[in-house]
């Protein structure tokens, strides 16, 4: 297991990553590692590699686009009103605000599913009041990846509905008959393990207060913070926003809503003409790098697969398994391992599940304990890779002043609150069910 391609250039990935390497460099060297110790060679590597990083494609364009957007609310009042009245709704109670922040996140997967869309645009501007109330921002990365990831393992609607579809189908696939339905009434448990983690963070481990220099915005910023007023710019930038979220529901094109909705801000008044280069740089330097991460991380997921050492290693985990206890935890354990490599819980499903549920079967789980393992499974990983939207939609809302890491910051205390209640409470509810 230690020799296999994707378990070795995961731990360069996490060793490079820790060693404060840009995170960048960490994901190609690592999948130069995968491709070379899976037989394919430098050139081939880097073939697949670029290739591969079609599969993020649209993502990378979002994020540019939302950055665009978020530098155009970012020049207006919105912002300002924005922190009033979340100021004056949390005062100065740190544990609410990040709970609170948790709560709407979730709105994202399920109820208005925009995933990530909300971050580059919602969190920039309350950094100076998380500045105030001197709250960790390792806590707000934990609240903001709980919503974002919890709501889709737990809830069927939204993204939750396509990754119980998926879960479903592969599951159905493989030999183990079960309905949405089945997927529903388990994988709550998921959830439920990784509100307790959203607890410990908070409560627990992050409710210290952190000091953070004020920089995002002036000192005549700040005191005007106290003083909201609407103008015809604000309209316009507002509409336009208002603009990308509907079409992006209606049309299903998260590229498509950010084009749309600058039209339309730039047609209203809302970005002057002489300002389109301006907001448009300015997006770039806010989220060009997270969108080139994401390109990255998919290339390196290519690699990992076309080694073929992802089936190799769940055949070999398929070998030592005896015994429910023992087998639950190495599925979930490896799982954890390929879900840190390609960055998708969505992706690991099809993986894992066409071994998994022959090997469940063998072992005596019943279809609820093999819907919770192959489920838990293909989430591990998601929160804490470096290579995931769960971190990386994070960490381009909250280093929007260069005060936060997204290793240190985001991905090691997002991993440490919710993969290990996940494979805990995964491994012991599976042997239970």
């Amino acid at each position: 297991m230690l020799t296999n391609p994707v378990v070795i250039s995961i731990i360069v990935m996490g060793v490079l990553c820790l060693a404060r390497l840009n995170v960048l460099l960490a994901i190609l060297i690592s999948a130069l590692v995968a491709g070379i110790l899976g037989g394919l060679g430098i050139e081939k590597s880097i073939s697949i590699l670029i290739s591969g990083m079609a599969g993020n494609l649209e993502t990378a364009l979002s994020y540019i686009l939302l950055g665009a957007l978020a530098s155009a609310i970012a020049q207006t009042n919105l912002t300002t009103i924005l922190i009033h009245y979340i100021a004056k709704f949390v005062q100065n109670r740190r544990l609410m605000f990040c709970l609170s922040l948790a709560f709407f996140a979730c709105f994202s997967q399920n109820l208005i599913p925009v995933h990530i869309a909300f971050i580059p645009i919602l969190i920039p501007p309350l950094i100076p009041l998380m500045n105030r109330l001197k709250i960790d921002r390792r806590a707000v990365a934990c609240a903001l990846t709980f919503g974002l990831k919890a709501p889709y393992v737990s809830f069927g609607a939204g993204f939750g509905l396509i990754f119980h579809t998926i879960l479903r189908d592969q599951l159905n696939q493989n030999g183990v008959q079960v309905d949405l339905n089945d997927v529903a009434s388990v994988m709550w448990i998921g959830g439920t393990c990784m509100f307790v983690g959203l607890l410990l963070g908070i409560f627990v481990f992050y409710r210290k207060p952190r000091e953070y220099q004020n920089t995002y915005l002036s000192k005549k910023e700040m005191e005007n913070l106290e003083k909201p007023n609407m103008q015809r710019k604000d309209f316009a930038v507002l509409l336009g926003a208002i603009i990308a979220f509907v079409v992006q529901l209606w049309i299903g094109s998260l590229p498509l809503g950010g084009l749309c909705g600058l039209v339309v801000m730039v047609l209203l008044g809302g970005i002057a003409w002489g300002e389109i280069d301006s907001v448009m740089e300015n997006g770039f330097k806010m989220m060009a790098f997270i969108a080139f991460v994401m390109l990255v991380a998919a290339g390196f997921g290519a690699v990992l697969k076309e080694t073929g050492a992802i089936t190799t290693l769940v055949d070999y985990v398929a070998t030592l398994t005896q015994g429910k206890l023992l087998g639950a935890f190495m599925m979930l354990l490896v799982g954890l391992f390929i879900t840190l490599g390609i960055g998708t819980s969505f992706g690991t499903i099809p993986i894992i599940a066409a071994i998994y549920c022959p090997l469940a079967l063998t072992l005596g789980f019943s279809p609820a304990a093999i819907i919770l393992l192959v489920g838990i499974a293909g989430a591990l990983g998601d929160a804490g890779s470096p290579a995931s939207d769960s971190t990386l939609g994070p960490t381009s809302g909250l280093n929007i002043d260069k005060q936060h890491n997204h290793i240190w910051d985001t991905c090691v205390p997002t991993f440490l609150m919710y993969n290990i209640p996940l494979i805990l409470g995964g491994t012991l509810a599976a042997v239970v069910l």
